[in-house]
């Protein structure tokens, strides 16, 4: 099905690039493969980029956005349009995400994971010594955050959602939202020190 949207008319597709979310998601429901297609192209990277966040890899996190978009086409009669598309796209991609992980088994450590080479690394090795502890750091304090913490913090640090868009996501209200950055962003604070 998305493959198909894919290769729809670019007339058509073009046409609908100008469209709002809720529109193309009207017509998607009704069957509209490539008002679907629009919707695809255009949050597929920002969702890709959230699940990559929580999943830690490209290819748990490509799974996880193409089974969010299969449910989502399955279950658009059932979108009510009280919210942005975008945002009941975020909750269906967080569902799966944590569906993931749950069956998942644990992950190894990270001193049992090779280190990639990198291109730069013999230009500066200090420096890039210093960027890779420095991500094994905040990599490693997030793990250590609850997860409704790291959940909020990577919604609104990377993904640049609202504290509004967030509560709805997560379901919760704005003030849960808040209180969960502000624990998250005083762990990280002190996690990170060194680095500062």
């Amino acid at each position: 099905m998305i493959e198909h949207a894919a290769c729809s008319s670019p007339d058509r597709e073009l046409r609908g690039r100008d469209l709002p979310d809720r529109l193309l998601a009207v017509r998607a429901a009704e069957g509209d493969e490539d008002s679907f297609a629009v919707l695809v192209q255009r949050h597929a990277r920002s969702l890709f980029a959230l699940a990559r966040c929580m999943l830690g890899n490209p290819q748990d996190a490509e799974e996880a956005v193409q089974d969010a978009f299969v449910s989502a086409w399955r279950r658009l009669p059932e979108y009510r349009h009280n919210a942005e598309f975008r945002t009941w796209m975020y909750r269906i991609t967080v569902n799966r995400c944590l569906t993931m992980r749950r069956r998942r088994p644990p992950p190894l450590s990270l001193d049992a994971v090779g280190e990639p080479a990198a291109e730069d690394a013999w230009s500066q090795p200090a420096r890039s010594a210093e960027h890779d502890a420095a991500t094994t750091a905040l990599s490693h304090a997030l793990t250590e955050l609850d997860a409704g913490q790291r959940l909020c913090w990577i919604l609104r640090e990377v993904q640049g959602l609202s504290y509004k868009e967030i509560a709805q996501v997560t379901r919760t209200s704005e003030q849960t939202v808040r209180g969960r950055l502000f624990r998250a962003r005083r762990s990280l604070k002190e996690a990170m020190g060194p680095w500062r």
